[in-house]
């Protein structure tokens, strides 16, 4: 028995040393609003969102360049071969010098008067798409911000637990010794040492669990962040302080349809839609511009014998073009576009539904919390009253061991259930936020 207490305790040294090890850096106390934050500025999963808001607002730079005229310009400078002549039937042969030098300048400007819309809506479209991004930008961010706050809440969780096994550990080892002192007295037997140094063994094992559990929690808060390795992040211990609001559901469904990123990335998809389909519709309309070029070649070979000088010549006036196969081409890219667009306000209908069942969840597991932190409270008055008489009655002679065992593992359970039950209540006070788009 005495090298099984002595195993018992080297085991029991060996793990508290390695939470010990896991967990001797130095930590550094941050908000959620500060983590959120640090998120904005250094989060890599961020900066993909940022590089395509950028992406569509060059887009509108390239679409409003549309509006300017169009200018080309070409200069040649070439070798003419000698040409001949015949008659049709290719008799009488006759050689026909040219002037082997030729050169050609053209300056040629096509300025867009009417276009049927097109190029309108295709700067509307491309602002469209730059709402769309920052909206999906809004929804990441969210989502990270939304990330950082099961982690940090789950490190707080696992913080308070480790302070509820360490006080079952310290209350264990005051049983074990006065076991030992009515063991010595010949009052106890060596086999309820043993037990109760098995729950000591037992609680050190689940200390170490923890500590790591810490350990990969905050290792993925960091990350996350874009806060440099090793750092250690403990959370405000006034996080449970903070008087959250009980405002009714409606209050928050109503806050969901005006602020939700889903909702408005919805939104957006539909009105980028509408507007793809005005630019369909252009297509059938007439384009009209305004076109000035200038022009100067030699030599002049619509003349026999050539004529060995520069020929030059300008010219001003509208241009009007029609794509005439638009007439049995457009109908079906429009009905294209047509059902594009109530795919989108059907996903649109979706999400809203989507989005209010959320918040309506949301929201009961919110006020169920509430309930469960005062049930869970009164479990814990109820443990503690009966751990504290079954120790007295253990003393007493008058409880088994086992009972001894029992009281401890209700009042571990029912610490451990408290402390997630005010987890709970900030954990869904942030997923209605999140969902409602406030977070």
């Amino acid at each position: 028995m005495n090298n099984q207490r002595l195993l018992t305790g080297l085991l029991s040294a060996a793990l508290l040393s390695m939470g010990v090890c896991a967990f001797g850096q130095k930590s550094e106390v941050l908000t959620l609003e500060q983590l959120f934050e640090i998120a904005e500025s250094n989060s890599l999963q961020l900066r993909p969102s940022f590089s395509a808001e950028e992406e569509a607002r060059k887009e509108i730079n390239v679409a409003r360049a549309n509006k300017l005229p169009d200018i080309n310009a070409s200069l040649s400078i070439g070798y003419n071969g000698d040409g001949f002549t015949t008659k049709r039937n290719f008799s009488d042969y006759q050689k026909a010098p040219i002037p082997h030098f030729g050169n050609g300048v053209s300056l040629s400007v096509n300025q867009p008067l009417y276009t049927g819309g097109a190029i309108t809506s295709g700067i509307k479209l491309a602002e469209l798409k730059l709402t769309a991004s920052r909206y999906a930008t809004e929804l990441q961010r969210d989502n990270i911000r939304f990330q950082l706050t099961g982690f940090y809440l789950d490190i707080y969780k696992y913080t308070n637990l480790r302070r509820v096994v360490e006080k079952n550990i310290t209350q264990a080892q005051k049983v074990l010794e006065e076991m030992r002192a009515r063991y010595d007295q010949g009052v106890a037997l060596q086999n309820d040492i043993t037990r109760y140094e098995l729950l000591v063994s037992n609680l050190d094992l689940q200390l170490v669990k923890i500590n790591n559990t810490i350990d990969i929690l905050n290792n993925n808060l960091i990350k996350i962040a874009g806060l440099p390795t090793g750092r250690k992040i403990e959370p405000d211990s006034t996080i449970l302080q903070k008087s959250l609001p009980l405002q009714s559901e409606a209050t928050w469904q109503e806050d969901a349809s005006i602020n939700s990123p889903l909702i408005r990335l919805a939104q957006s998809k539909v009105d980028i839609s509408r507007k793809a389909e005005d630019l369909t519709k252009s297509e059938m309309l007439p384009k009209v511009g305004l076109q000035a070029g200038w022009n100067l070649e030699g030599p002049i070979l619509v003349e026999v014998p050539p004529i060995d000088r520069n020929l030059s010549y300008w010219y001003v006036g509208l241009g009007v073009s029609y794509n005439i196969s638009s007439l049995f081409k457009s109908d079906k890219s429009i009905a294209r576009s047509k059902a594009t667009t109530m795919h989108a306000e059907d996903e649109l209908a979706a999400t809203k539904e989507n989005t209010e069942l959320s918040v309506r969840s949301d929201y009961i597991r919110y006020m169920e919390a509430y309930e469960e932190l005062k049930t869970q409270t009164k479990s814990v008055e109820l443990a503690e009253r009966n751990y504290s008489t079954v120790f007295t009655r253990y003393s007493a002679d008058m409880a088994l061991i086992t009972d001894m065992l029992d009281a401890a593992n209700a009042l571990l359970e029912a610490e451990q259930q408290l402390v997630n039950a005010r987890i709970n209540i900030i954990y869904f006070y942030y997923k209605l936020l999140f969902t409602s788009g406030k977070i």
